[in-house]
């Protein structure tokens, strides 16, 4: 595992320096934090900074992204407020200046989970200008307008964000430059209408997802209501999770009213995600989760996650201590054209019905080989920031995904001739 990092090693205290003068993005920060070293202490130093310059607006901007990263919602969300006060875009620079692409990206304040983090991926990217302007409902486009090539919407769906997308709807309908993920089209990621939209398509699995509130489930736990009541097609064992949670959190398997009636004990919140669990295990009683990446309607290979447990994230199933693991993911991204094939109906369903340009999915097979989503979004991390001596099949994939949404972005950019 990576060595603890020190605000006395030269990488860590370089990030700090950068920090007072050049917007970071997320995917230096993310990259200490995936290896597990270094990211308090670059929050520690650019608090420090903060507090002696303070009216840097990427310094502060900066030091929200850490805090972000350190899970530390409040304080970064306060810290990122006072930074879009003074300013409300920043610039990541094409790592090769002049930029030959430059892509403005319309963003909504908020953590790292409100926007599409576009700079994971494309950090390497040698061409390629990213604007991040932080929209607001009273000015959801910067003035004085930036010269730019691409816009991309990048906001989430989530209901602080809606009234921005509202805005922007009108307004980028006849937009001079391509739009990449139109507003209209991102509340299909949300669950509930994903569920309903992947509906009825051969060799895909997505089960109904209903919102429900916590009376209904009180009643469910209490016998006076059984649960195909709140969601069709549903049975025990049952999932629940309470809306806008993220990352598995309070993410629970419930096998009967009983067990509901505990995770309302336990767990706060008003209104719940219900749908029904489908067990996805391999005949050796694994679970496999699979990150795809969809670019045109194209599916590129991100990462594959096996664990003993059906819950799956890839940063608690044991990938970095477990070479068998890690060999079976390099076999799977390997061999992902096949993958594809099996299931290219279902995938060029997903792009045609949530209609986005660049969108993932979580995903699994079933036994009887079906394509099972558990969710699309196009605010999923997608990146190349694992150690390439621990993961050195890992570049060779990743770059395909950053290539092809940079041929994307350009072909999109390029006019084409009218013919004479």
């Amino acid at each position: 595992m990576p060595r603890p990092t020190t605000m006395n090693d030269c990488s860590t205290a370089a990030l700090v320096r950068r920090a007072a003068s050049e917007y970071l993005g997320l995917a230096p920060l993310a990259r200490l934090s995936i290896n597990g070293a270094g990211l308090q202490a670059v929050a520690h130093g650019l608090l420090q900074q903060a507090a002696a310059d303070g009216d840097n607006a990427v310094l502060w901007m900066n030091l929200a992204t850490a805090l972000f990263a350190c899970g530390l919602p409040e304080q970064g969300q306060a810290v990122q407020a006072q930074a879009l006060a003074m300013v409300r875009s920043y610039r990541i620079a094409a790592r090769q200046p002049p930029a030959r692409l430059r892509v403005l990206m319309l963003m909504a304040p908020g953590d790292l989970a409100e926007n599409t983090p576009l700079d994971c991926l494309l950090e390497a990217s040698p061409e390629i200008e990213l604007i991040c302007h932080f929209s607001c409902p009273e000015a959801p486009l910067p003035e004085p307008l930036p010269a730019h090539d691409v816009l991309l919407v990048a906001l989430s769906d989530t209901v602080s964000g809606q009234p921005i997308r509202a805005r922007l709807t009108p307004l980028l309908r006849h937009w001079p430059k391509p739009v990449i993920n139109r507003p209209e089209h991102i509340p299909n990621t949300e669950r509930r209408r994903a569920s309903e939209r992947l509906q009825g398509v051969p060799g895909l699995l997505m089960p109904h997802t209903r919102a429900v509130s916590r009376a209904d489930l009180a009643d469910l736990a209490a016998g006076g209501r059984e649960v195909g009541a709140l969601c069709p097609d549903c049975r025990f064992p049952i999932i629940l999770r309470p809306l806008g949670s993220q990352a598995g959190r309070d993410l629970a398997r419930l096998e009967d009213a009983d067990a509901v009636a505990r995770y309302l004990a336990r767990v706060a919140g008003e209104d719940f995600y219900l749908s029904r669990f489908v067990d996805y295990s391999g005949a050796d009683g694994r679970f496999r989760k699979a990150r795809v990446a969809l670019v045109d309607g194209v599916p590129y290979a991100c990462h594959m996650a096996v664990s003993s447990h059906w819950m799956v994230h890839y940063v608690n199933a044991g990938m970095y201590e477990d070479a068998a693991k890690r060999a079976e993911e390099a076999a799977f991204e390997a061999d992902f054209a096949v993958f594809a094939r099996r299931h290219a109906a279902a995938l060029a369903a997903i792009h045609q019905r949530i209609g986005l340009d660049y969108v993932c999915i979580d995903c699994a097979e079933t036994r009887d080989g079906q394509l099972l989503v558990f969710e699309v979004d196009h605010v999923m991390v997608v990146h190349a920031m694992d150690s390439p001596e621990v993961f050195p099949y890992k570049q060779v994939h990743m770059g395909k995904v950053r290539r092809a949404l940079e041929r994307y972005l350009r072909a999109r950019a390029t006019p084409v001739a009218e013919p004479c």
